[in-house]
């Protein structure tokens, strides 16, 4: 029997992500116990470890195991980094600028909210699985399954952003409002196998997952963009993506999200080239019947 490869630790990895980067290397009970860490993370583990195991029906030894494996010295650090999570996810702006302030270190905002982005960046691209990104893009470019996108109340800007390329790229794309009393207009016309994005970040809105709720009901495939805490919705998703979103601010970053947006868009753009050229071909002679854009020549 070959012995699993060690898994290096990323000690700014959430307890999820380092859940993920050990997926391969865990046993059948640790898995067992990772399923009930997740299921409702990061609150589930946050009882006695005695109760932890027999929630997952395991035995405390077992914990143990696993929380080494994750890196930490034992149950009480690991329990410290979930209970920081948690505050970290549900905490505000002012809370936040409060914290990073704290904390900043020295050197001009320029440098410390680049090096943060380019972080952010390298630990989000790092842990996306490739099967994962590429079996994403092939459902988003099969025209068969109609596309709706719906972002939250600061996340609506990155919906936008998709939509609007997306639109280009290929028909049947609807960009739902944030205004949760005209969903219902919209998921009349979802049918199965309809593919619904939606941009979900702390603090996660309410809204949000009562939309993804009804639409999954009606069949729709789910394509989740959320942080490195996981929205709700991603119970119901078939694909997520997960980025880091924390800079010295009081407001969270999108670098991360957009640079996987942006890949994802050249990606599905490809796949349906000869198409969208024709597309993009009609579109801007429309454009050149309006006047839309300055000629300079």
């Amino acid at each position: 029997m070959t012995k699993p490869k060690s898994v290096r630790i990323n000690p700014a990895a959430s307890v999820a992500e380092r859940l993920q980067a050990q997926t391969d290397s865990l046993t059948r009970a640790e898995r067992q116990l990772a399923d009930l860490i997740l299921d409702n993370y990061p609150v589930s583990a946050l009882g006695s470890i005695t109760t932890v195991a027999q929630d997952a029906g395991i035995s405390t030894p077992t914990v143990a195991r696993l929380v080494q494996k994750l890196g930490y010295t034992g149950f009480p650090e690991f329990q410290a980094a979930l209970r920081r999570e948690l505050e970290e996810r549900i905490s505000g702006p002012i809370a936040k600028h409060d914290t990073w302030t704290g904390r900043a270190p020295e050197g001009h905002i320029l440098n410390r909210f680049a090096e943060a982005g380019i972080s952010n960046i390298r630990q989000s691209i790092g842990q996306i699985d490739a099967e994962t990104f590429d079996a994403s893009c092939e459902l988003l470019a099969d025209k068969v399954r109609a596309i709706y996108v719906v972002g939250g109340r600061i996340t609506r800007t990155l919906a936008d952003y998709f939509y609007l390329h997306m639109q280009v790229i290929r028909p049947r794309v609807t960009h739902i409002p944030t205004i949760s009393n005209a969903w219902p207009h919209y998921l009349l016309d979802v049918e199965p196998g309809d593919v619904l994005v939606i941009f979900d970040v702390r603090r996660y809105e309410a809204s949000t997952l009562k939309l993804a709720e009804m639409a999954h009901e009606r069949g729709a495939t789910i394509i989740l963009f959320t942080d490195q805490w996981r929205s709700p919705v991603y119970k119901l998703a078939t694909r997520y993506f997960s980025s880091r979103i924390i800079v010295p601010s009081a407001w969270d970053s999108s670098l991360a999200t957009l640079l996987l947006l942006e890949t994802m868009i050249a990606d599905v753009q490809e796949r349906l080239w000869s198409d969208t050229r024709t597309r993009m071909e009609s579109l801007e002679e429309m454009f050149d019947r309006t006047r839309f854009f300055r000629k300079f020549i």
